[in-house]
């Protein structure tokens, strides 16, 4: 399914926009995308498996709260990630 990269998580994806991942659930489609952009998944979930409080995630425009989310072909997932700093 496709899945659109934030700008900020992009240099993992080297400058894609758009990847394609695979996966039954949000957890396993960024296990997914994790196996191939190594790194990226800790970007976006913290040790506890919880998405981290600065990124949204959207399936077919429609926040999720949560990783265990199922995902089915064409879905359409979209990571947002706000940028905070001083």
């Amino acid at each position: 399914m496709k899945v659109s990269i934030p700008t900020p998580l992009r240099s993992y994806t080297k400058q894609a926009a758009e990847v394609e991942a695979q996966g039954a659930t949000i957890a396993e489609l960024l296990l997914d995308l994790d196996r191939q952009f190594p790194g990226i998944r800790f970007r976006m979930i913290d040790e506890q498996d919880r998405i981290r409080q600065h990124v949204r995630l959207f399936v077919n425009r429609e926040r999720i709260a949560g990783i265990d989310e199922a995902l089915v072909d064409g879905d359409d997932v979209q990571i947002l990630q706000a940028l905070s700093g001083g």
